[in-house]
């Protein structure tokens, strides 16, 4: 069994980039159900957020599929013009790499949790897309476990990690403060609630647009105004801060629907979407300054953050090394259960014509050798697992081959 991961992020692809390799959740379960469906593949995690897509499998050993190839056949992309901003990891390096990850160790803001959200409901939509196998259920569930433990027992020193908030810091460094300033945000789903929030914490007088027909049917985060999606033209002239953060596959702001507005004050506008909100020219716009996702980079090295990221990788490190004792038991188990069988089944003969002559009812006796049988396959239990416990992986590897020779030549 082996486990691999293709995967494209912020670190190496643009927003545009990302935008044309990224699902949905509808497509990520169509997408999941045919790459489980190549031959050879055991089980499929697609991973999609705002900064990556990743696919994850587990594949027989000798898998050599590309999936690479699969992804830009799903997504009609020419073969070879993206291949450099993909990374492929395998084996160790790939299990590495979701620990780290779930944990927000690589994560643009250093320690931010929403990522183990988003790892917590890719394995959920696996599993209602029957795509997901017992090697790819443990793992990810096992690094979302590593997650939870940093998020309860290191104290990362920064309150409410998110690209908001990084974006909400940057502009303050460049001289722009949210208090006192008007702002809108178009869409009302996690990212849009989270921004709105946020800017309403930090003074601002915040208005979200809902969609007309979900008007009486959803929530606003508390402090908020509400205005229609197809009024926001109407107050956009009135705003200093506009961000933009739908799952739309459809632009909300775009350069016609400026023609017949009039800006009067500079404005700021904030696309927090992938794929974009915000059609990229309206930044060339005297008086419009435009930032995406990737503006917003958490570059800062704070010394104090030492400590916390070593308490991270302590817990990355446990569950890790508690992964990969399930992996190799899963694949061991089944090895030590025949050297059982045959133990248990050597005694049986060995014992049987001593059976046989013990005065006894047929009854007891056979009570007796059921009993024999059960103590000798738990002996043989305990000093098998007792070698694992005790000695080096290859040197118990060598030991379990051993016995089984033994049971070969007999």
């Amino acid at each position: 069994m082996s486990i691999s991961m293709i995967g494209i992020d912020h670190n190496k692809a643009s927003v545009d980039v990302r935008a044309l390799f990224s699902f949905t959740k509808k497509n990520a379960g169509d997408a999941m159900r045919a790459i489980k469906e190549l031959e050879g593949v055991h089980g499929c995690v697609i991973l999609s957020t705002c900064n990556r897509m990743e696919v994850w499998v587990s594949a027989q050993d000798d898998w050599d599929g590309s999936l690479y190839e699969s992804l830009c056949d799903m997504k009609q992309v020419s073969g070879e013009s993206y291949r450099d901003y993909f990374v492929i990891r395998q084996g160790r390096e790939a299990v590495e790499h979701l620990f780290y990850l779930t944990s927000g160790l690589k994560s643009q803001i250093v320690g931010e949790d929403q990522i183990l959200t988003q790892v917590k409901d890719a394995l959920a939509l696996a599993r209602d897309a029957f795509s997901t196998d017992s090697v790819l259920e443990v793992l990810f569930r096992m690094a979302v476990t590593a997650g939870k433990r940093i998020k309860t027992e290191v104290a990362f020193h920064r309150a409410n990690p998110s690209v908001i908030h990084q974006a909400i810091r940057t502009l303050s460094r460049q001289g722009f403060e949210v208090a006192g300033k008007k702002c809108m945000v178009i869409g009302n789903g996690e990212m849009g609630k989270m921004a709105a929030q946020t800017l309403r914490q930090a003074g601002g007088d915040v208005t979200v647009t809902i969609r007309q027909y979900r008007s009486g049917m959803v929530n606003i985060p508390q402090g908020c105004q509400r205005i229609d999606y197809g009024r926001r033209m109407e107050l956009l002239p009135q705003c200093d801060l506009v961000v933009s953060a739908t799952a739309s596959p459809n632009l909300t702001l775009r350069e016609e629907l400026f023609q017949q507005v009039e800006l009067t004050k500079p404005l700021i506008l904030i696309d927090l979407a992938v794929p974009r909100d915000i059609e990229p020219s309206l930044g060339q716009r005297e008086g419009i300054t435009l930032y995406d996702m990737d503006s917003f980079r958490d570059s800062e090295a704070l010394p104090e953050m030492e400590e916390s990221l070593r308490q991270s990788e302590a817990i990355v490190k446990e569950q890790m090394d508690e992964f990969y004792q399930w992996l190799e038991g899963r694949d061991i188990i089944p090895r030590i259960q025949e050297i059982q069988t045959e133990a248990v089944h050597d005694l049986e003969l060995r014992i049987h014509k001593i059976l046989q002559k013990t005065p006894m009812e047929e009854k007891d006796r056979e009570k007796l050798q059921h009993t024999i049988e059960t103590a000798a396959g738990k002996v043989v239990n305990k000093l098998i697992f007792g070698l694992r416990d005790s000695l080096e992986k290859d040197a118990f590897l060598e030991c379990v081959a051993g016995l089984e020779k033994v049971y070969e030549d007999a």
